[in-house]
């Protein structure tokens, strides 16, 4: 018998308010290195197409641990990996924001690998905890838990641009927010609910061969790669403005350093108001049809951003982007997770497909802005939209009996 409590119990509500916030501290993460990204640049003395390697350098280390994660997972359970994952992904961008001191490229590609080894597992095992929770309530919330990501990218956003406007070194302030933020991910794991099915004995009593087993079997299921496919366009939609939009604008527009971390802010803001709203349309219109108005804002943004003659009408491109890319990656978290049973082996098979977007999208990206600027470059992320597009239907919630 599942363990998970209620819906409605006070243990509940603390484990969704618990969630949301190791959420939130996995975006504050990302974005306190994402908006420090164009003085990164400048400090290491790097063009486009470098930033693309020491970026893919670090998807790789996403990569590395996503496919195991789910089997980790299965052993140890949500909270043990979620805050092994947060400690590994503060030890990386910290002796990363060092190297960048330092002016040591090779030793920041090594500590972003470390980190994103880090920041994936914390992802994957967030997002499983968070599926539990889901479950205990019967009702959509993963959109509101993504929110709580893009509320904590806001805030690293904001806290970055302040940082780059006062000139404080990337060193201190990265240092600082990581290790407040391990401590605190330690502190709220405490409130996860029991994992129940996902964690344990196999099912059919194989125990940890088991777990091995559906990990490989989960990667032959057409519907979760189908599924794995529509996040790996969500992921191109979202990464690519994580990876350059900030760059895009300042060299696209002539803007500061600050203004393209601002710029960033106003994606991630965009994203935090659509996943507030996205429990809500899920509730009323379902799945497929929430994908496909999220895939076509995301087009409109895109084409709006890479062609548009003006920063002004970039603003308002900007906020359509935002709006389209924000609930691609948690529906396909929750469709993922349909079984509790195989929720684990599905997430990590699905996180592992979205996440090559990570790894091919920043030197693709970075080689093509060598040749047409960063934003003629994010015109690329066009074609995956349309197959996410096509792709929605495989997200369809599964009838109940």
């Amino acid at each position: 018998m599942d363990p998970t409590p209620a819906a409605g119990t006070p243990r509940v509500a603390r484990a969704s308010l618990g969630v949301f916030v190791v959420f939130a501290l996995n975006g504050l993460f990302f974005a306190s290195w994402a908006s420090r990204l164009p003085a990164i640049r400048d400090a290491l003395v790097l063009d486009a197409s470098e930033v693309g390697l020491v970026l893919l350098v670090g998807s790789a280390g996403s990569l590395v641990a996503l496919p195991l994660t789910g089997m980790v997972v299965h052993r140890f359970g949500t909270v043990a990996t979620t805050r092994a994952a947060a400690l590994l992904a503060a030890a990386g961008l910290g002796a990363g924001a060092l190297a960048v001191a330092a002016g040591t490229v090779p030793a920041v590609a090594a500590a972003l690998f470390v980190a994103m080894m880090g920041i994936g597992a914390w992802d994957v095992s967030m997002n499983l905890q968070g599926t539990v929770v889901e479950r205990s309530l019967g009702r959509a919330i993963m959109p509101r838990f993504h929110a709580g990501f893009s509320l904590g990218a806001v805030v690293g956003a904001a806290v970055g641009a302040g940082a780059a406007a006062a000139r404080v070194p990337v060193s201190w302030h990265l240092v600082t927010v990581v290790g407040l933020g391990a401590l605190a991910v330690w502190l709220l794991t405490r409130w996860y609910l029991p994992d129940g099915a996902m964690v344990g004995a196999d099912p059919q009593g194989a125990g940890g061969g088991g777990a091995r087993r559906h990990a490989l079997a989960a990667w032959t299921e057409p519907r979760t790669v189908l599924i794995g496919l529509m996040v790996l366009a969500a992921a191109l939609t979202e990464g690519s403005a994580n990876d350059w939009l900030a760059l895009g604008v300042v060299d696209g527009f002539h803007a500061s350093d600050a203004v393209g971390a601002a710029a960033f802010g106003l994606f991630v803001a965009s994203m935090t108001l659509m996943r507030l709203l996205g429990t809500g349309l899920l509730d009323r219109f379902g799945r497929v049809p929430v994908l496909r108005l999220s895939a076509a804002l995301a087009l409109v943004g895109l084409l709006a951003f890479g062609l548009g003659p003006s920063a002004g009408l970039a603003i308002v491109a900007i906020v359509l982007w935002g709006f389209g890319a924000a609930l691609g990656f948690p529906v396909g978290m929750s469709a993922a997770a349909d079984d509790p049973a195989r929720a684990a082996a599905r997430v990590s098979v699905v996180s592992s497909i979205g996440y090559v977007a990570f790894l091919a999208g920043p030197p693709l990206l970075g080689a093509l802005a060598d040749h047409v600027g960063v934003r003629h470059a994010l015109l690329t992320i066009v074609a995956p939209l349309v197959l996410s597009l096509l792709l929605a239907p495989v997200a369809a919630a599964p009838r109940r009996p």
